[in-house]
């Protein structure tokens, strides 16, 4: 900066215009009597040379004092100023006096120091929200009043460039709403104009969102919105499982419940007049009772089974064994029904280092059963084992094969589910079971870490395959189903 701009600089070129006006106009009034009544006037004339000189040099050293003073502090502190607002909070100015500029100085300081705290304690409020929302398992996002995205967490930004692959395309969309995914732009719209918090659910794609969204308010309006989105569609799927559960069972229990209902109603009544008559009321009574009762076990088997409470007892095992013990088992009821029951060779290599005997014939069980239930007479069910190798190792293949009436391609899927009924030709009569073998047959596979699929065709027959790892991958001590 040139020194005429500077404070100090006009005071010095004021003050020598002062000094010059002063000798000037001095000597232009008395110079003419100088020359008159002094006998050497051109030492008067040098007088005044050598005063203004001296006047300029005066002047010349009170600038520089003022320079040094004034000037360089508060060059100093604009200096640091600058310092202070390019973001160097740490910037400190030396306090060189106790007059005005010190003061200055000090004051300039404290702002500083103060601006500093402020700044430190914003900047760790602002890394402790980012660190909230960065963990929250929720989706954050908040729009300003023109529905642009203003902030938004890992988890809302991954929702967001999900979303936006979708169309959601509206006739006369506002421009402010252009950049909300379409599910959120009738709740935005309502919470920016009533200015009230609203919580919804939205379905999108084949999830279920519980959307909570709140208007951030200003002093005299609404300048956005932010929403907080959870992921529900597990809550979702098992609400609705315990409605259908509900239902289900419900359904199940009523039909024994009404026929012990009618038929003790009719022995009360003694509607019956012959023994016989009485022994088939009683006898009814018996079997719907036997029902309910298989259906109370196998939903306490089923319950205890996926809360991972069922005890389960792993050792090694030779499956040669449980097929013939099963085998035995309806071979007479399938001969007795005309049914061609055939089981695989025994073949030595059919062991498994860990497998619990009394669950897994339990499994077999449940399947022959209902291969022996939906197969007509003359046909054939053959009972399969082979070890073939998988991607972990070897497993153990073991199949049942109906010739039955086969399960609907659109039920095929669903018929491991609690309660699932299939078509017509596959109900149960009074009987049949109760609707949860196959979601048992399944838990308990799982338990020993196998799986379990079916195959079938209509008219042709069913194929359900289990295949369980021969290598033994639980800790030492497992003894119980794990959820």
């Amino acid at each position: 900066m040139a020194i005429w701009k500077s404070v100090v600089g006009k005071m010095w070129l004021t003050i020598m215009g002062l000094v010059g006006v002063v000798i000037t106009t001095v000597g232009f009034f008395l110079l003419e009597y100088i020359d008159l009544t002094f006998a050497d006037p051109v030492k008067i004339k040098h007088l005044f040379i050598y005063s203004g000189i001296v006047g300029f040099l005066l002047t010349t050293f009170f600038a520089f004092f003022l320079l040094t003073k004034i000037t360089n502090p508060l060059r100093e502190m604009k200096d640091a100023a600058n310092r202070v607002a390019q973001g160097d909070y740490s910037t400190r100015v030396a306090t060189r006096s106790s007059d005005e500029i010190g003061e200055l100085a000090n004051t300039f300081n404290q702002m500083a120091s103060e601006l500093n705290t402020l700044i430190r304690d914003i900047q760790h409020e602002r890394d402790h929200l980012s660190s909230v929302l960065r963990s929250m398992t929720d989706a954050v996002i908040s729009f300003d009043a023109e529905g642009e995205v203003i902030l938004t967490n890992p988890q809302g930004k991954h929702l967001l460039e999900d979303w936006n692959s979708v169309d959601w395309s509206e006739e006369d969309v506002p421009a402010r709403d252009a950049h909300i995914p379409g599910p959120l732009r009738e709740t935005f719209r309502n919470v920016v104009s009533s200015g009230k918090e609203l919580t919804v659910k939205i379905h999108v794609k084949s999830g279920v969102w519980s959307v909570v969204m709140t208007p951030l308010a200003s002093t005299d309006s609404v300048r956005g919105a932010v929403a907080v989105l959870r992921d529900v569609t597990e809550e979702f799927r098992v609400d609705k499982m315990r409605k259908d559960f509900v239902a289900n069972v419900s359904h199940e229990i009523r039909t024994p419940l009404s026929m012990v209902q009618g038929y003790s109603e009719a022995l009360m009544d003694d509607i019956a007049a012959t023994p016989e008559e009485r022994r088939e009321l009683v006898q009814v009574i018996h079997d719907e009772s036997l029902r309910m009762g298989r259906l109370v076990k196998d939903l306490l088997d089923l319950a205890r089974m996926e809360a991972g409470y069922l005890e389960m007892t792993f050792q090694p095992l030779d499956v040669n064994a449980l097929l013939s013990r099963v085998y035995r088992k309806f071979a007479a009821l399938a001969k007795e029904r005309q049914i061609t029951l055939t089981k695989s060779e025994h073949d030595p290599s059919l062991t498994l280092e860990a497998g619990d005997e009394d669950r897994l014939e339990q499994v077999l069980t449940n399947l022959l059963d209902n291969a022996l239930r939906h197969t007509p007479s003359g046909a054939a069910i053959a009972l399969r084992a082979s070890r073939v190798a998988g991607d972990k190792g070897d497993v153990l293949e073991i199949r049942i094969i109906d010739e039955g009436q086969g399960i609907p391609p659109e039920d095929l899927p669903y018929i491991f589910e609690r309660f699932y009924k299939a078509d017509k030709a596959r109900k149960r009569g009074t009987t049949g079971g109760t609707g949860l073998g196959l979601a048992i047959v399944k838990n308990l596979i799982v338990a020993h870490e196998g799986t379990i699929s079916a195959v079938s065709e209509l008219g042709v027959g069913t194929t359900f395959t289990i295949q369980l790892p021969v290598s033994a991958n639980r800790p030492k001590g497992f003894d119980e189903l794990k959820s």
